[in-house]
């Protein structure tokens, strides 16, 4: 009968071994482990002798989800009934178990097989054991479980004849102890849903419009060659597009003559209606004489048109300076050019772009 329940279930365990081989197992726990543990032993009648106790020590591996396999050691010993002489038994197994699932409490089945050395009465004999039975661990944490099971265990000792009238034995093993995983559990990733791909956002060719055909601050140059982008509205521009007051000087001169007056009231109230402008007057010269001389000149004529400004714009934003012939706008080599050259710019702080 007992035999009969070992065939069954090594039959239902090595089922289940051949189905979760196609298991999933990316991450499933799979670690080594060692497991001392104690045992009791209620043996058989047919060893006439008391109950017994042992221990020993395995070594196992988690296969997969379901299965664990291992290899252990034992010592178990009992006393004969009616001084039949004391039983020391050593020996060793392999064995498989099938775990129903894993968890904080995880049940399983285990069926196993190995060789024993038996000492009774002074006399050894070797045989095999094969074993199948039930149990459960319990997980304190990752690295430590407590592991109990109970087993049937069928013992045939090939003929060594150590008790009299039969080499086979049938004994009931409960064993207790616990379990240690080497290294960390790996975690369970639950499987989430790709994020939808955003549709693509649509591309917007930029519009670009050539600077010759713009006047940002409609000053009648164009973007292009207008070196002072943001002149204020009704200013008067020399060529490059850099406000200038239109007053003509007498040959190495600095002294207004009346007849400018209405061109520097003109940028007066220009002054007076942006009172918050930073202006720096500027005194340009032509390229003729030494440069010295036409800085100097240049300075006096933008401090004539800065006093000028100031008494009828009583503004405080204002400073000069004299750049004689080194800032040209036009050519030195045309009577022109140099008389475009001759000029007093008032240049707004932060408005020059080239």
């Amino acid at each position: 009968m007992f035999k009969k329940h070992l065939i069954t279930l090594a039959a239902l365990t090595s089922l289940g071994l051949f189905s979760s081989v196609y298991a999933d197992d990316s991450a499933v726990d799979k670690r080594w482990y060692v497991a001392p543990y104690g045992n009791f032993i209620q043996p058989g009648g047919d060893r006439n002798s008391e109950v017994g106790w042992g221990g020993g020590m395995s070594v196992g591996k988690i296969f997969n989800e379901h299965f664990n396999v291992e290899l252990k050691g034992f010592y178990q010993g009992y006393d004969g009934a009616n001084k039949n002489g004391r039983w020391d038994i050593t020996g060793g197994s392999a064995e498989i178990q099938y775990y129903l699932s894993r968890g904080t409490f995880s049940p399983y089945s285990v069926i196993g097989l190995g060789g024993i050395n038996s000492n009774h009465n002074e006399y050894n004999g070797v045989g095999f054991i094969g074993e199948a039975g039930a149990g459960a661990t319990y997980e304190i944490n990752d690295n430590f479980l407590v592991r109990s099971d109970v087993r049937y265990r069928y013992n045939n000792n090939l003929g060594a004849n150590l008790q009299q009238g039969t080499n086979e034995f049938n004994d009931v093993v409960v064993n207790m102890g616990f379990v240690v995983p080497f290294g960390s559990k790996p975690k369970h990733v639950v499987a989430q849903s790709p994020a939808p791909t955003p549709a693509p956002t649509p591309v917007v060719q930029a519009h670009t419009t050539d600077c010759s055909a713009l006047d940002t601050d409609h000053d009648g140059v164009n973007d292009c060659a207008d070196q002072c982008p943001k002149t204020p509205a009704g200013a008067h521009v020399a060529i490059n597009g850099c406000w200038t007051v239109d007053v003509k000087f007498d040959n190495d001169k600095a002294i207004i003559k009346p007849q400018y007056f209405k061109n520097l009231d003109n940028a007066a109230l220009i002054i007076r209606n942006n009172p918050d402008l930073n202006i720096e007057v500027q005194g340009h010269t032509s390229k003729t004489g030494a440069l010295k001389h036409n800085i100097t000149l240049s300075e006096n004529r933008a401090l004539a048109v800065k006093k000028y400004l100031v008494h009828d714009t009583h503004s405080p934003h204002m400073t000069t300076q004299g750049y004689g012939w080194t800032r040209p706008i036009d050519t030195n080599e045309t009577e022109e050019g140099r008389s475009n050259n001759r000029r007093v710019q008032l240049e707004i702080d932060g408005n020059r772009s080239k």
